[in-house]
């Protein structure tokens, strides 16, 4: 389609404002990531520190008989989807919602959304269940007390066996321009002294003295466990949607900077073009009337 020279000047100036407003929102997902990723280190120490309680107690040699720890037959399982509340974040949504559909393909399961892009999801697809009726938003700085109502409703699902199994499924930071989609089995709660990766932990953990018996302890420690790991889960789900948005916006950016250098090269000829006419003009008119003369 052929455009005229102020049509191209149009959209050049359209475009411009579009790469001012990307570049701008770049900046802010920057920011945002740094604080971010501070929230999750900052976060860690505390979660390690539970971890090595029950690894402790796990390595103490005593039968645990905890309906947390101990594995049953899988019936229903339920996903909790962690998303955005909000767009321009590239495939972050996106990939969640692939991975869930992947997962819980051919079984029978139930859906808790975490933000408002997952609950709109299942909103739009009628064949999934969901758990949650309501929004549940996940802002930017999630405060801690959002998830203890969350825990303690699935856990009571979980108890009075109306799931058998719930999985987290988020977004895994590894860094700016390495996001994993990945899930994580948080019920029934599997040994944290295997899963762990830490060299010393056992180590650690064999420190600790306990005063009563071990499933009171446990009936103590497992709730707070759950309760951090699925707000630590959502820190690092925050800290991936701001690296996703970052890295779309900065696309975006250069993107509209490709388009600008394709319109102002399209309006230069449109405008060599029109020059050069006009001089045929001129000279035509010129050598008429030298004919004339």
């Amino acid at each position: 389609m052929h455009l005229s020279m102020r049509d191209i000047k149009k959209r050049v100036i359209a475009t411009e404002k579009t790469a001012k407003i990307t570049k701008a929102m770049n900046m802010v997902s920057a920011s945002k990531l740094k604080v971010a990723q501070r929230a999750a280190e900052g976060f860690r120490p505390y979660m390690q520190r539970i971890e090595e309680i029950i690894c402790s107690l796990e390595n103490s040699g005593e039968r645990i008989d905890n309906p947390l720890m101990i594995p049953r037959v899988v019936n229903k399982t339920c996903y909790i989807l962690l998303t955005s509340d909000k767009g321009l974040a590239g495939p972050f949504n996106t990939n969640i919602f692939k991975m869930y559909e992947e997962k819980a393909k051919d079984k029978n399961s139930i859906v808790y959304t975490l933000g408002i892009k997952g609950y709109f999801y299942t909103k739009s697809h009628k064949e999934i269940k969901r758990m949650n009726d309501n929004i549940i938003s996940l802002p930017d700085d999630v405060p801690f007390e959002n998830v203890l109502g969350i825990v303690d409703n699935i856990l009571k699902k979980y108890i009075a066996k109306e799931i058998d199994e719930v999985v987290l499924v988020y977004n895994h930071f590894v860094n700016t321009v390495n996001i994993v989609p990945s899930t994580k089995v948080i019920l029934p709660i599997g040994n944290v002294s295997k899963e762990d990766d830490s060299k010393n932990k056992k180590t650690i953990a064999s420190s600790y003295e306990f005063e009563g018996g071990i499933d009171s302890i446990l009936n103590a420690v497992l709730p707070l466990y759950l309760e951090n790991l699925v707000y630590g889960t959502v820190l690092d789900s925050k800290a991936s949607e701001h690296a996703s948005r970052m890295t779309s916006m900065k696309n975006a950016t250069d993107n509209a900077k490709d388009v600008i250098s394709k319109l102002s090269l399209a309006y230069n000829r449109a405008r060599q073009a029109a020059i050069t006419l006009e001089l045929n003009d001129i000279i035509g008119g010129s050598n008429a009337i030298s004919g004339g003369e």
